[in-house]
């Protein structure tokens, strides 16, 4: 009888034990079942990370905006604003799916996660320690600038519709899967190319089409007949300022993460800047004044430079690259100037090459004591500079011959510019109906 009483007790107690085990996730795998949970200071730092992207795209608006003459200002700012708008809509119907969806042949993301399905406040699929949301509008902040940046070399000629329509057709058709090649498990990233925040995607995808469309459209009118000024320096200054500030989020962000390699990524992102910055400022001190829409077009360019690299490469590293993506850039505006090709505000000079230089300079000054991830050239991996050469090969001609079709068939169909008078009157005005400032202050100039 005893006997009895202590088996029952030992079965009872036993049972008990895997009850409270159970209900503690400690039993029968239970743990595998527990959904994940954010990391709370990494989830802080991306939602500032990704506000401080968004924040590049007004900033680019005013940077373009001060370059070009009064009577455009209204529609250059509208062309970034419309932008952030249109493509959201885009990227959470369709572009996120296509860029981070699951792979198809290396190509392009699949159809499954069509209006951001699968994604919630929990971490997802593109990181475990923040939530899945988050990433996925963190992610889309880059294709809402890339298209943004594109416009630079459209303005005072490019009727406002047929922007709307090539915006969401360029980047259905070339940005997602170029992101989906380089970042969503397609063939670029397969093969071992390097880039942390998007000097392959989002700069040399952007400077390559604003020089497509740019040959598409012609040159403005009275192009090279007389100089053409900014009408707002200090407007372009303040926008520079404002995507020099919001860059910290655009590549310090870009690990996911508020750790170590965010910080490094931090540091170079601005030891690239101001190097590229007084390179510039001395380069045009030496044969004119120290210009500065120069010294604000320089940091740029040293933006653009280090932002495949900041996640790989140590301060001295930045240093260089920064340096020379400003000598490089200032002369590339300068043989642009030159040149019948009408790419207004430069963005394939800055842009596209600086971002080309950057890709490649990440193959050379990638430190492994940064970023395990990344081998360079100067560290032991001269292999890695040919990856990174083949990596822009590939974007160039894809993203230079979907460009130019997508603009020959917006232009055939809508067409892509304004009329000689909607020009000569001005794009604010004849697009948008509203001018900038009033005639004391030269509106119609």
């Amino acid at each position: 009888m005893l006997t009895k009483l202590l088996g029952r007790g030992a079965i009872l107690t036993g049972l008990l034990l895997v009850a409270l085990m159970a209900n503690a996730g400690l039993a029968f795998g239970a743990e595998e079942a527990v959904a994940p949970v954010s990391d709370s200071g990494d989830t802080a730092w991306m939602i500032v990370a990704t506000a401080l992207v968004m924040l590049m795209t007004p900033g680019l608006a005013l940077f373009y905006g001060g370059m070009v003459r009064a009577k455009n200002a209204l529609s250059t700012l509208m062309m970034s604003f419309a932008v952030l708008c249109v493509i959201t809509v885009q990227w959470v119907v369709l572009g996120y799916s296509l860029a981070f969806g699951t792979d198809v042949a290396g190509i392009v993301g699949g159809l499954d996660a069509v209006g951001l399905a699968g994604l919630s406040g929990a971490p997802g699929p593109l990181a475990d320690n923040v939530p899945g949301y988050l990433v996925a509008m963190f992610q889309g902040m880059f294709a809402i600038i890339t298209v943004a940046l594109i416009t630079g070399g459209l303005v005072g000629r490019v009727k406002f519709s047929a922007l709307l329509v090539f915006g969401v057709l360029w980047t259905t058709i070339v940005y997602d899967p170029l992101a989906h090649w380089v970042w969503g498990g397609g063939f670029i990233g397969a093969m071992g190319a390097l880039d942390f925040a998007g000097g392959t995607v989002v700069h040399i995808s952007a400077g390559v089409a604003a020089l497509v469309v740019a040959i598409v459209l012609g040159a403005r009118k009275g192009y090279r007949k007389g100089p053409v000024s900014p009408h707002s320096i200090p407007m372009t200054v303040i926008g520079a300022a404002l995507l020099w500030f919001g860059w910290f989020g655009f590549n310090a962000g870009s690990g996911l993460a508020a750790d170590g390699l965010a910080s490094s990524a931090f540091l170079v992102t601005q030891i690239a800047a101001a190097s590229a910055a007084i390179t510039w400022m001395l380069l045009s001190w030496n044969s004119r004044k120290p210009s500065v829409l120069g010294i604000a077009t320089g940091a740029i360019a040293g933006l653009v430079a280090i932002t495949p690299a900041a996640g790989f490469v140590n301060p001295i590293g930045a240093l260089i690259i920064g340096a020379v993506a400003g000598l490089i850039c200032y002369y590339a505006v300068m043989i642009r100037t030159r040149s019948s090709v009408d790419d207004s505000l430069d963005v394939f000079a800055i842009h596209g090459v600086a971002g080309i230089w950057g890709a490649v300079a990440t193959g050379v000054f990638a430190d492994p004591s940064i970023n395990p991830a990344g081998t360079g050239l100067l560290y032991g991996n001269a292999g890695q500079v040919l990856i990174q050469i083949e990596a822009v090969a590939v974007t160039v001609v894809f993203v230079a011959v979907a460009t130019f079709v997508i603009a020959k068939i917006v232009d055939a169909t809508i067409g892509l510019r304004v009329s000689e008078q909607e020009e000569r009157v001005g794009l604010d005005l004849s697009q948008h109906g509203e001018i900038a400032y009033d005639s004391r202050y030269g509106g119609a100039a």
